[in-house]
């Protein structure tokens, strides 16, 4: 046998194999010792009958037995029949209980359960009456004080080969068990890589389409903040050229409209490759919001002022950029809506762990649940102001009535530059 088998196969093979072995053994210690047993002749025939009846039987198994279910009718059978050829062998011969010993290891194997160990027990005693001296039955008292002596052990090695049955039994019944678990484990598991598979093909689509809309908004937005709002300046710088009769007055006009159409262009410019506005390349986040209002207050003629609260610290550039974007918004806001409005002002506040910048004036205000939603054609407005704070996980808030001018409130954490 190979010497890769496993326990069950090696158990397999002693199951088919190895009673034809001992009662090979068996049949020669016979012969070796029928003279002096005194076997008779009637004997040696029976002998030489049951021998080769023992041997079709096994022949008989051997084809049979492996495709038989263990502990069925005619595994039990079997056993049986072995066992009272194995007993009238012994009773002939004491050196066949060579044989008959194979009851002991295959009785849990062949038998049900309920009939293990009275199987095992008729092995005892055809192994004891072998063992007692003079055959079966025992010719004297001695003889079967012997007998009795022998057969409690036996019935003692009954008891532990039917104990190793039985364990072999609840092991054999885990193992499948077990086995049965694990299969519908790499089951599930298999379904669950599968599904896997699927979610993750998925999740890759889903962000490439997720990716694809946030730069779209974020174009759009960089779009509003920089050409649109550009291309209003210029438009109001225009109207005023027009509406002067005064040549140095319209060149003043022409100028700012020239600036800022280059101005704008260099925006759109940086927006395409996600760069982070001109302003703040040579300037922290407070020195560029201070030139963006001087700068909305020269275009507006409203008063705007500028102010800072706390520590000043380096911020990251997503998020400098962010509330600029936010106040250049706020205030475009202001000079389109807040009619009537004389000022405005502007604060930026560190506090700690967040920043907040606020941008009120003191125009006409207006309704917010009157607000229409934004259309395709509109501008961010609002909702844009919102959804670049929401980005950085910040908030923005709005505080207005009709009549009492509109306050602006960005809240933001404090990121700082690495």
């Amino acid at each position: 046998m190979s010497s890769g088998m496993t326990v069950e196969q090696r158990r397999a093979q002693f199951y088919r194999y190895g009673p034809y072995t001992l009662l090979g053994i068996a049949v020669l210690m016979a012969a070796l010792s029928a003279g002096l047993i005194g076997m008779s002749g009637a004997e040696m025939y029976a002998t030489g009958l049951l021998v080769t009846v023992a041997w079709v039987l096994q022949l008989w198994w051997g084809r049979t037995g492996p495709g038989v279910p263990a502990k069925s009718s005619a595994a039990g059978a079997y056993y049986v029949l072995r066992t009272l050829i194995a007993f009238a062998l012994c009773w002939c011969n004491p050196f066949f209980s060579i044989y008959a010993i194979v009851g002991y290891f295959d009785a849990g194997h062949l038998l049900p359960k309920r009939f293990v160990r009275p199987g095992l027990l008729c092995t005892a005693v055809t192994m004891a009456g072998a063992q007692s001296g003079s055959g079966m039955p025992p010719a004297a008292p001695v003889n079967w004080a012997a007998f009795g002596a022998l057969f409690l052990l036996h019935a003692f090695l009954t008891l532990l080969f039917g104990n190793l049955s039985a364990r072999e039994e609840e092991r054999t019944k885990h193992q499948t068990r077990t086995i049965s678990e694990l299969e519908l484990a790499n089951t599930r598991l298999e379904q669950a890589l599968a599904e896997n598979a699927t979610l993750h093909a998925q999740l890759l689509l889903q962000a490439r389409e997720a990716g694809v809309a946030d730069e779209r908004r974020r174009l759009a937005a960089e779009i509003h903040d920089t050409l649109a709002q550009g291309l209003t300046g210029i438009i109001a710088q225009l109207q005023a050229v027009t509406s002067t009769g005064d040549p140095a007055l319209a060149r003043e006009h022409l100028d700012r409209a020239a600036g800022l159409a280059r101005h704008s262009l260099g925006e759109a410019r940086r927006s395409v490759h996600n760069l982070v506005p001109a302003a703040l390349e040579h300037d922290d986040l407070p020195g560029a919001l201070k030139k963006t209002v001087i700068g909305w207050s020269e275009r507006s003629g409203v008063r705007a002022d500028f102010t800072v609260t706390g520590t000043v610290e380096p911020l990251h550039d997503e998020v400098g950029a962010t509330l600029l974007r936010i106040a250049e918004e706020a205030l475009a806001n202001a000079a389109r809506h807040a009619v009537g409005a004389t000022r405005a002002g502007v604060t930026l506040s560190y506090m700690g762990d967040e920043i907040t910048l606020d941008v009120r004036d003191d125009g006409c205000g207006f309704d917010p649940a009157a607000l229409p939603p934004r259309s395709g054609t509109g501008g961010f407005g609002l909702g844009g102001m919102r959804a670049r704070a929401e980005r950085i996980a910040g908030t923005v808030e709005v505080e207005t009535e009709p009549g009492l001018g509109t306050a602006v409130s960005a809240r933001v954490p404090l990121v700082r530059r690495t």
